[in-house]
């Protein structure tokens, strides 16, 4: 193959592997900032936006090789409600991940988004650092969800119900206890304030928690209490 022959097909190879990011929201303004934002984070991404779910569907049947879609949870005015929306998308996509981004903190969102196969939910009111990481979590098959208490804490019930899957069978009492204040965003010093103990204690309870979730952090936590039914929205 001659020099120019092999640049050209370098070219094509370089075309069909560069990431493609599609950024879906009704707010002009909103969406070209989380479009400059990814493609600051992935300078050499190309960056495709749509305005509605219908042209996010026709985007996702004509772009092949698609690295990841940000979808607003409000598309109320153009298109299905929000929720309805994430399942269009999710089963268009296929394996491309889905991340949500909403100005609404209320857990119900966050819980049903996940359960619906985003792989994470972005507030909009996050950084760009928040966003970086997510977007690489996504891309690495896990779950980026907004933990802080601020977010969680007044959704959780004082006393939330048993989840119907049985999932805390696997903990103990203790374990249980941990776990719920965990779901609240409570670090291991707070927990151990909480429950009165020391704060090795809760770390060995937590190490143990996460074992026998089969998840690596507390991230993770959440995503499976969220897939379990263990939030219970007020």
């Amino acid at each position: 193959m001659d020099l120019q022959l092999q640049t050209r097909a370098q070219g094509r190879v370089a075309a069909t592997s560069a990431q493609k990011f599609l950024v879906v929201d009704d707010h002009p303004i909103v969406r070209h900032g989380f479009a400059l934002s990814v493609g600051e984070i992935h300078p050499s991404a190309e960056v495709l936006e749509a305005g509605s779910l219908a042209e996010a569907m026709a985007v996702v049947r004509r772009t092949q090789g698609l690295t990841l879609v940000l979808f607003d949870l409000g598309l109320t005015k153009t298109g299905p409600e929000g929720h309805d929306g994430i399942a269009r998308m999710v089963e268009a996509l296929g394996n491309t991940p889905l991340l949500v981004i909403s100005g609404s903190d209320d857990v119900a969102d966050i819980v049903e988004s996940v359960r619906l196969g985003a792989r994470g939910y972005i507030l909009k009111t996050s950084s760009t650092a928040v966003l970086e990481h997510s977007i690489s979590l996504a891309l690495t098959g896990e779950t980026f969800l907004p933990l802080p208490r601020a977010v969680l804490s007044g959704a959780i019930a004082a006393e939330p119900a048993r989840p119907p899957s049985g999932m805390l069978d696997r903990l103990t009492d203790r374990q249980r206890d941990v776990f719920q204040l965990l779901l609240s965003g409570y670090s291991n010093k707070e927990i151990a304030r909480d429950l009165g103990v020391l704060e090795g204690t809760v770390k060995v309870h937590v190490r143990a928690i996460m074992q026998k979730l089969g998840v690596r952090n507390r991230t993770q936590v959440a995503v499976v209490a969220a897939r379990s039914g263990c939030f219970t929205p007020e």
